[in-house]
C-alpha cells in the first residue's frame, strides 16, 4: 500500500513538472507574437543587397580601358559601403525585436510572474528527483550489502525493497529525462526568439571580404583584383576590333542590368524604410503632444509624463538607428546608379571608336584585295599582249596565281587575324600535317621549279622515261603530258595514248630521263651500206656524201640556226653539226655509213630522200653497185 501511494505521488510531481513546462512554452509563443519588426522583409532585402553586390563585383566583365579600372574599383566600393550599412539597419532592427524576457513583459498581465514561477517549479522538481534518485542509490546499494549478509528468512523481503527501490528509480530517471529534454527545448526556443539577430549574423559571414577582419578582406580583395585583371587586345586586326566591339556591347548589357538590379534595389530600401519613417513621426508628434501640455503640480503626474517622454526618446533612438543607416544606404545605391550611367555612357563612346575602327580595317582589307585584282587583271593583259610564246604565257599566268594568291593571303592574314603569336603556332603545326600527308605532291611542286627550268622539260620537246618516248604537250604544276609515239627507231608515229607522268619522278634515280638538247629539235641519223671484202670505198663514200649534202643543203639553215641558239644558251662553243662519212666494223663485216643531222619532225621525209638518193648513185655507176651487198640501212644514230 506504501509502495502504490509512493508511485502515485512520483506520477503525480512528473504530470506536474511536463504541465509547467508545456505552460512556459506556450507563454514563449505569446512572447514571440509580439515582434513588431518585419523580420522577413529584412532578412529579404540583406540576401537582395548580398546578391547585388556580388554581381557588381564580379558579372560585369571589363575590356581593358583604362576608365574600366576607375568605374569598376568605385562600383566595388559603393557596393561595399551599401552591404556595410544594410547590415548595419538590420542589427539596430534585430535590437527593436523582444527578447525572451521582453516577451513575457508584452504578454497579458500576470504571465511574466507566472513563467518566471513555473520555471522556478520546474527546476525545484529537477532537482529534488535528482536528490531522491541519489538517495534511493545509496539505499540499493545498502539493501545489497544487507543481502549478503541476512540469513535466508529475511532475504527475500530484503530483495522486494531492493526491486522497489530500483522501479523508483528507474522512473525518476526516465522523469529527469523528460524534464532535460523539455528544458533543452525551451533553451533552444529562447535562443530562437533571438535567432533573428542569429540570421542576420549567418548572412554577415557570407561577405567576408566585406564584413570579415581586415586579414580576411586583404585576402579577398588580392583575389579579386587577380581574378579581374582583363587581357588587353591591342592587335589592329579585323578580329581583334571585333573582339572588343563585341566585349564593349556585352559589357553594355550588362551594365544596362546592373542599373536596372540597383534601382530596385533602392525601391526596396525605400519601402523598407516607410513603415520605420511613419514610426518615428508618430512619436514626434506624441512628444510634441506631451511638451505642448501643461506642466502638472502633482509630482506623480509629472513623474509619469517624464517617464512617458523617456521612452518616446528611446525608441525614436532605436527606429532611428534603423532609418539612419537605410537612408544613407539608398543615397549610396543612387551614386552606385549614376556610376552604373557614367560607365555605360564611356562604353557606348568607346564602341562607336571599335565599330569605325571595324568598319576602317574592313574597307582597307576590301580596298587592298581590289588593288591586287586590278593589278592581277593588268598581269593578265600585258602578258596576252607582250608575250606571244604560249608555253611562255601559260607559265606568266602560272606565276600570275601564285603570286596574286600568296598577296591576297597576306592581305587577308594581316587585316583579320588578331594573335600572331598563335597563328605562327598554327601555321608550324599545320605545316607538318600537310607536310607528311602530302609528300608525293609537294615534291611534284619541287620538281615543277626544275621542269620549267633553264633546262627543263618545254612542249614540244621529245623525251624518253620509264620506256617510254614521246613529245610533251602539257606542263602542270605537278604533273607533264607525253604524247605516245611508238614505231622503228627511226620512223616514230604517235599511238594516239596520253602518257601521264609525276613531276616528282624526276627525282627518281631509277627513271632517267632522256630529252633534246636545249633549243634544238633536230637529231642525227645515219644511212649505213654493208662493203664486200677488199673494196675501195673512196668513190663510194664521196658519191654518197655529196648525195647527203645536196639534200642537207635544203634545211641547212635551220640547223645552223638551232646550232648557234644552243651556243648562246649554254655560253660553250662547239662545231657545227654537218654530214659525215665513216667506216664502222659490224657484226657482218666492214659497214660503211653516212650520219647526217635532220629535223626531228620532217625526220621520215628526209630519210625517205636520203634512201632514194643513195640507190640512185648505186644504181647509176656499176663500179660502185659493185662494192656494197644489200641494200642501204637508214637509222637512227641516238636510241630513244
Amino acid at each position: 500500500m506504501q509502495s502504490t501511494n509512493r508511485w502515485q505521488a512520483y506520477f503525480q510531481q512528473t504530470t506536474a513538472a511536463i504541465a509547467l513546462i508545456l505552460s512556459a512554452l506556450f507563454v514563449l509563443a505569446q512572447g514571440i507574437k509580439a515582434d513588431q519588426v518585419d523580420r522577413d522583409a529584412v532578412l529579404h532585402h540583406l540576401n537582395q543587397i548580398i546578391t547585388w553586390y556580388r554581381d557588381s563585383t564580379t558579372k560585369v566583365q571589363v575590356v581593358g580601358l583604362p576608365s574600366d579600372a576607375i568605374y569598376q574599383d568605385t562600383s566595388e566600393n559603393l557596393a561595399q559601403q551599401a552591404v556595410r550599412l544594410a547590415f548595419q539597419s538590420a542589427q539596430a532592427a534585430a535590437a527593436l525585436v523582444p527578447s525572451s524576457g521582453q516577451a513575457n513583459a508584452a504578454s497579458p498581465s500576470g504571465s511574466s510572474d507566472s513563467s518566471n514561477s513555473q520555471q522556478q517549479n520546474v527546476a525545484q522538481i529537477q532537482a529534488q528527483t535528482k536528490a531522491r534518485i541519489d538517495d534511493n542509490q545509496a539505499k540499493i546499494d545498502d539493501l545489497g550489502k544487507q543481502i549478503e549478509a541476512a540469513p535466508r528468512s529475511k532475504k527475500q523481503s530484503l530483495i522486494s525493497q531492493r526491486d522497489a527501490l530500483q522501479g523508483e528509480v528507474a522512473l525518476d530517471q526516465a522523469t529527469l529525462d523528460a524534464i532535460q529534454k523539455i528544458t533543452s527545448f525551451l533553451n533552444n526556443a529562447e535562443s530562437g526568439v533571438g535567432g533573428f539577430a542569429g540570421s542576420i549574423a549567418d548572412l554577415a559571414r557570407t561577405v567576408p571580404d566585406v564584413l570579415g577582419d581586415s586579414n580576411t578582406q586583404k585576402a579577398a580583395a588580392a583575389k579579386t583584383t587577380a581574378a579581374a585583371q582583363p587581357t588587353v587586345n591591342k592587335s589592329s586586326g579585323l578580329i581583334g576590333h571585333g573582339l572588343i566591339l563585341y566585349g564593349e556591347v556585352r559589357a553594355m548589357h550588362e551594365i544596362d542590368q546592373l542599373a536596372r538590379e540597383t534601382e530596385r534595389m533602392r525601391q526596396t530600401a525605400v519601402e523598407s524604410r516607410q513603415p520605420l519613417r511613419a514610426s518615428l513621426l508618430t512619436i514626434i508628434q506624441q512628444g510634441r503632444q506631451l511638451a505642448s501640455q501643461a506642466p502638472s503640480s502633482d509630482p506623480a503626474q509629472a513623474k509619469e509624463m517624464q517617464q512617458q517622454l523617456q521612452t518616446l526618446t528611446d525608441n525614436f533612438k532605436k527606429i532611428s538607428n534603423v532609418v539612419i543607416p537605410l537612408s544613407q544606404e539608398i543615397v549610396i545605391l543612387d551614386q552606385s546608379h549614376s556610376n552604373f550611367l557614367n560607365w555605360r555612357n564611356s562604353l557606348a563612346k568607346e564602341s562607336k571608336y571599335a565599330l569605325r575602327s571595324l568598319v576602317t580595317s574592313a574597307l582597307a582589307i576590301f580596298l587592298a584585295v581590289g588593288a591586287l585584282w586590278v593589278l592581277s587583271e593588268v598581269w593578265r593583259r600585258w602578258t596576252f599582249r607582250y608575250v606571244h610564246d604560249v608555253r611562255r604565257r601559260r607559265q606568266f599566268m602560272l606565276l600570275r596565281r601564285f603570286v596574286m594568291g600568296f598577296l591576297i593571303a597576306a592581305v587577308l592574314t594581316l587585316g583579320i587575324v588578331s594573335d600572331f603569336s598563335s597563328l605562327a603556332t598554327f601555321a608550324g603545326f599545320a605545316t607538318a600535317g600537310i607536310a607528311v600527308g602530302l609528300q608525293a605532291v609537294l615534291l611534284s611542286v619541287a620538281a615543277y621549279f626544275f621542269v620549267i627550268g633553264r633546262y627543263g622539260i618545254r612542249i614540244g620537246d621529245r623525251v624518253s622515261i620509264a620506256g617510254v618516248t614521246g613529245d610533251v604537250i602539257d606542263v602542270s604544276l605537278v604533273r607533264f603530258y607525253l604524247m605516245e609515239l611508238a614505231g622503228t627507231d627511226v620512223n616514230l608515229f604517235p599511238t594516239g595514248r596520253i602518257v601521264v607522268f609525276s613531276n616528282s619522278v624526276l627525282f627518281q634515280a631509277t627513271t632517267p630521263l632522256y630529252k633534246q638538247i636545249p633549243g634544238t629539235d633536230y637529231t642525227w641519223h645515219e644511212v649505213a651500206l654493208q662493203l664486200v671484202p677488199g673494196a675501195d670505198y673512196k668513190p663510194l663514200e664521196e658519191k654518197v656524201l655529196a648525195a647527203v649534202n645536196k639534200i642537207y643543203d635544203r634545211y641547212r639553215k635551220n640547223i645552223e640556226s638551232q646550232h648557234s641558239d644552243l651556243e648562246r644558251s649554254i655560253e660553250y662553243e662547239m662545231k657545227a653539226p654537218v654530214p659525215q662519212a665513216k667506216l664502222h666494223f659490224a657484226d657482218a663485216g666492214l659497214e660503211f655509213l653516212v650520219r647526217y643531222p635532220t629535223e626531228i619532225h620532217s625526220a621520215p621525209e628526209v630519210d625517205d630522200e636520203v634512201t632514194k638518193a643513195v640507190l640512185e648513185v648505186i644504181e647509176k655507176e656499176p663500179n660502185l653497185k659493185a662494192l656494197v651487198s644489200g641494200l642501204p640501212r637508214i637509222r637512227g644514230a641516238v636510241k630513244f
